[in-house]
């Protein structure tokens, strides 16, 4: 007799193209992985996988296996979704990560009030400007902004995000204010390093075309906010999501660098790994931040550009 967490176990080592991959998605070892597959081939009496030390490929076999399987692993997805939607309100343990600034302006905040209206769900944050493994790390859902995963991530774009090139008046008081992306290697650029980084550019528009630029600056930290202090103390040029400094550039504390050459808009996206349908405390999450960023950013441009009509750019 065929087993349907074995099934499902071999939907998802196809659909990621190995064992270690789908043992990641789905909480089990590789080993674990292999043993089901191994049991699913012994009860089939034919072999699902050609492996070689570096690449799996699907036997014929195998493939009229999946095409059938598919149809299965869906429909007892979508009975499952069915019976928790109708029977019990979302629950369960919620690891969710986001970016720091984003995090501790929207995210953080907005959570105690999602726990209000969803009290059996248990959520942990975690904020880091690092790129963390969703698989790896056993998260649930991850917030980020720009860097968008592999396509085994289901992806849920919540915004365009643009971005503003910014400096302290005291700075552009001591350095003068560069007059063309070229100037920029003139002028020290306050960087946000990721993991293996050696080089950093930033790309910017100018007549409606994507530039890059090489930028350094001798300072450069794995924190945006780290950014934001450097730059609000003088320190230098910094790019942030304009929603992050509407407040500062509203005030005077930072004015905008190169107005004429703003940088390319970012994503701002929900990501989880959950292939089929996505648990019921998941959905809930995804829909009720999606709400809360683009109000927050709403909000936030409308302060630093007061009295301006802008066009909204928002993917629902």
């Amino acid at each position: 007799m065929l087993s349907l967490d074995n099934i499902r176990v071999f939907v998802r080592a196809v659909e990621l193209g190995s064992f270690s991959a789908a043992g990641r998605s789905m909480r089990l070892s590789a080993a674990v992985v292999s043993h089901r597959i191994r049991s699913l081939e012994k009860a089939l009496s034919c072999r699902l996988f050609n492996r070689t030390t570096r690449k799996m490929f699907l036997t014929e076999q195998g493939r009229v296996f999946y095409e059938h399987c598919l149809d299965v692993s869906q429909a007892l997805d979508r009975a499952e979704a069915s019976v928790s939607d109708k029977g019990a309100p979302p629950r369960g343990l919620l690891k969710v990560t986001a970016p720091l600034g984003f995090g501790q302006r929207v995210v953080a905040p907005f959570l105690p009030r999602f726990q209000t209206r969803y009290p059996e769900i248990d959520v942990t944050l975690r904020l880091s400007d690092y790129l963390v493994d969703l698989f790896t790390e056993a998260v649930d859902v991850a917030v980020r902004m720009d860097r968008l995963p592999d396509s085994s991530l289901i992806v849920r774009k919540i915004a365009d995000v643009e971005r503003v090139l910014c400096a302290a008046p005291a700075y552009i008081e001591k350095r003068g204010a560069p007059k063309s992306i070229a100037d920029l290697e003139k002028h020290r650029c306050l960087m946000l390093r990721y993991p293996g980084s050696r080089q950093f550019r930033w790309t910017l528009q100018r007549g409606g075309r994507a530039v890059s630029a090489m930028v350094a600056g001798g300072l450069d930290a794995d924190a945006g906010d780290v950014l934001t202090q450097w730059a609000l103390a003088g320190e230098g040029i910094v790019m942030k999501p304009l929603f992050e400094v509407a407040g500062e550039l509203r005030s005077g504390a930072l004015v905008p660098v190169l107005p004429d050459n703003p940088p390319t808009p970012v994503t701002l996206a929900i990501l989880h790994a959950y292939q089929r349908m996505a648990p019921p405390k998941v959905r809930a999450f995804a829909d009720a931040l999606a709400e809360e960023a683009r109000d927050h950013i709403e909000t936030a441009l409308a302060e630093a550009r007061p009295g301006k009509t802008r066009k909204r750019r928002v993917v629902g």
